[in-house]
Parts: structure tokens; sequence; C-alpha cells
């Protein structure tokens, strides 16, 4: 076993390497988009704007899931890539249960507590007394019953990808999607449940998800590093720190995200449903782009931990570099797209001449900033991937409080409500800035390092 799960980070060629790893990782992120712009297309068909809106102002607590699968999931598998490289097979077991474990805990704690919160979560959220209803009837479904199957499927697919395995884990997470894309218009549009139905369709792919990485470990019993036994799971100093050590910052990273987009919905909440929308519709299609962005770098976070730790640190800078070329060509062509086509984009999913008005500006805002986040997110991706959690936690907080909060604030005073959607473009090409100069040191060291490396012949004789 050991032979075939090495193949593709220490002989492979580094296109197909990252081919391998990234290619079925943005084709789950493409799915995944689908499957979050499916409540939004099959809702807008219903042509109202408060259930629309409903499905918007519930985004930031899905947004908080991530908090948790990241957690457990980049966490761990970050720490089982990187024990793979040292050939610590058993730290790979205990770490793996650990994520395991601690994310089926933590979604069920997220679900009570949201249930307790009730009203004033719905209040926090934005949702006033004609959106309370329609949000409170999905949040009954996707958070209330569904935030444990949500997070566990994203983290068993985060550690199934930690061992090379990339292809089961999209076919996991796409089953799902295609599932939810299924149930959407019948829960939607014949059982006419609206906002509801959506999240009743989310609950149910969540769980078919869960369903097939349980007999995914089962049938590869004995031929996969990841172990999910009760005995295994522990709260052992050293997996615990290690897992959080980059699970944490991750966490706060994504928690962040959930506050930015809060605040932008509720900024956006005082002109109207109509602006709340639009906002909706306009964060939907930029996930596209964005997400297979994420894809790509959460593609290849396996290869860059296995080389990082194994060490070859050649091996690594070549994948990053090779990663980075493709990611920013690609990104860049797809926001031009966007940008020039951004009213004809609105107007598949919401055909109101207010709501186009609305989300083509926004997408003209959204577009700008990709990409700079595509160097943003690659540089969060290896600070995770080797370990960096601190760096990680440091560009989260840039930019978030230091750049895109104070940025949404004053954009919106000078520009109000259009000046929200430049905000992210603020921040995104500050913090490009800094992720090349940072990264630029880090080759810098690498390199040293490995020039002064003891050569592995040396070591094992």
């Amino acid at each position: 076993m050991q032979k075939d799960k090495t193949f593709l980070f220490e002989e492979m060629t580094i296109p197909k390497a990252v081919a391998t790893l990234a290619i079925p990782t943005v084709m789950s992120q493409l799915v995944m988009v689908l499957y979050n712009l499916a409540d939004t297309f099959f809702v807008g068909m219903i042509n109202d704007p408060i259930q629309n809106a409903a499905v918007t102002l519930a985004a930031p607590v899905l947004l908080a899931f991530n908090a948790i699968n990241n957690l457990f999931g980049v966490g761990s598998s970050s720490m089982m890539s990187r024990a793979m490289g040292r050939k610590d097979y058993d730290t790979v077991h205990r770490s793996s249960a650990f994520g395991f474990y601690g994310a089926l805990i933590s979604g069920i704690v997220f679900s009570l507590i949201c249930v307790i919160a009730g009203s004033f979560l719905l209040e926090v959220l934005g949702a006033d007394s004609s959106t309370m209803q329609a949000t409170a009837g999905y949040m009954k479904w996707a958070v209330y019953l569904g935030a444990a199957p949500a997070i566990l499927n994203v983290v068993m697919a985060h550690m199934v990808r930690s061992e090379g395995a990339a292809m089961h884990a999209s076919i996991g997470t796409m089953s799902g999607c295609f599932l939810n894309m299924i149930l959407d218009p019948i829960f939607i549009l014949v059982f006419h449940m609206g906002a509801e139905g959506a999240g009743l369709a989310t609950f149910l792919s969540n769980c078919a998800a869960c369903l097939y990485f349980m007999v995914l470990l089962y049938v590869k019993k004995g031929n996969t590093y990841v172990c999910i036994k009760p005995s295994a799971f522990s709260w052992e100093t050293d997996i615990v720190k290690g897992v959080f050590a980059v699970g944490i910052p991750a966490s706060i990273q994504n928690l962040l995200n959930v506050t930015g987009m809060t605040i932008l919905n509720h900024l956006a909440a005082g002109y109207g449903s109509d602006a709340v929308a639009a906002m909706g519709i306009a964060q939907k299609i930029y996930m596209v782009p964005m997400y297979i962005n994420m894809g790509v770098s959460q593609g290849i976070m396996p290869l860059i931990s296995y080389t990082f730790s194994a060490p070859n640190y050649q091996r690594m800078k070549q994948t990053i570099w090779f990663s980075a070329k493709m990611v920013v060509l690609l990104i860049t062509v797809m926001a031009a797209l966007i940008y020039f086509n951004a009213d004809l984009l609105i107007t598949t999913f919401m055909n109101n001449d207010v709501i186009i008005a609305y989300g083509g500006r926004f997408l003209h805002g959204f577009t700008l900033g990709l990409p700079f986040l595509c160097i943003d997110f690659l540089a969060v991706g290896i600070f995770q991937a080797v370990g960096m959690g601190k760096a990680a936690l440091i560009f989260a907080i840039m930019r978030k409080i230091i750049l895109e909060i104070p940025a949404l604030l004053v954009l919106n005073l000078c520009f109000p409500l259009y000046g929200l959607s430049y905000a992210q473009f603020c921040a995104e090409l500050v913090l490009a800035i800094t992720a090349i100069i940072v990264l630029r040191h880090l080759f810098q060291i690498w390199k040293s390092e490995e020039d002064t490396a003891v050569p592995k012949d040396m070591l094992t004789a």
C-alpha cells in the first residue's frame, strides 16, 4: 500500500501530480457552486425577493460551518500529509480519528447553539418581520438539523484527499451536490416549500454525502490511512497541538469571513430586500471563479505538505510555481468574462429590472479583486500545508479586520450601496502584494535549507 500511496507525492511529474490532485478538487468545488446556485436559482423562479433574501441572510451561518470544517478538516489533513512525508503512519491514524470525532461533536454542539439562539440569531443575521419566517424555515433544515452532516462530509473529504485520493473525495462531495440539485425543484416548485424546501434538499444531500464516505472507508478498509475507529480517538497533546496549530487559524479565518459577510448583508439590508436579493445573486455568481481558485489551493495542499516534510523543497517549489501560473491566468480570464456579461448573468437568476441593475454593478466590483484573490488563497494554502498556522491567521486578520471591513464602512459612506462591492478588491490588492513579499522570503529560506541539507543516503547510512 505504501508504494501506491507515495508514487504521486514522490515520483509523478509536477503537472500530472497537480492535475491529479487539483482537477477533481476543482470539479467538486464547481459542483458545490452549482449546489449553492441551485438554491438561489430555484427559489428565484418563484420571483419572490423575500424567499431569495431568506437564503442570502442564512448564508453566513452556513459559511460558519467552514470554521469547523477548517478546524478539523484542514488541521487534520495537513497533519496527516506531513506525517505521511515523515513515514509516521501512527500519527496519520490518530490525527484522522481526532478530526472525524471532533467534527461530529462540534457539528452537534453548533446545531444546539443555533436552536437555543433562535430569533435572536435571525435578527443578528439581518432578518426583519418580512423575512423572519422564510429565513427560519430554511435554517430549520440546513442548520438546526443539518449542521453535523454538512460539516462531517467536508471534513471526511479533506482527510481522504490528504492521502492523494482526490477523486474519491470529489465523488463524495459531488454526490451530495447532485442530489441537492435534483431535490431543489421538487421541494421548492412542486411542493411549494420555497426557501424551506431549499433547506430540506440541503439537509438530505449532506446526509447522502456522509453515507458515501462511510461506505468508501468500509470498502477500502486495510488500504487507507484514514482511521475513524473510536479506539484511535484521543486528546493526546501532540495530536491536539498538531491539528489545532493549523486548524484554529484556518477556523478563525472563516469566522472572519462570516463576520464580513454579515456586515455586508446588514449594510445592503438598509437599502431593501431587492438590494439583499441582488447582492446574494451576485455573490453566488462570484463564487464560481472563487471556488475554482479554492479548489486548486486545497487540491495541492497534500503535495506541498508531503514534499515539505520529506523534505523535498525543490519539488515543493515547482508545485507552487506551476500552480500559481495556471490559476492566475485561468481566473483572470473568467473575471473578464463575468465583468462584461454581468447583467446577463443576473438575469439568468431573476428577471427583475431593479435586481438586474443592482446585481450587475455589484458583480463589476466583485470581479476586480479575483486575480489578486488567487495569490492570497495560494499563499494561505501554502501556510496551512507547511504548518505555518500563525502566518495564515495574520493574513486572515489583515484581510478582514484591517482591510475589508473598514473598506466596507468607508466605501458605503462615500458611494452608498454600490461601494460595498469594491471593498474586497481594495483588500485583496494590498494582501496580494504582501503575499508576494512573504512568499519570496520563504522561498529564499527554503533554498538555503535545501543547499545545506544532508543527502538522504547519508541519513539512512
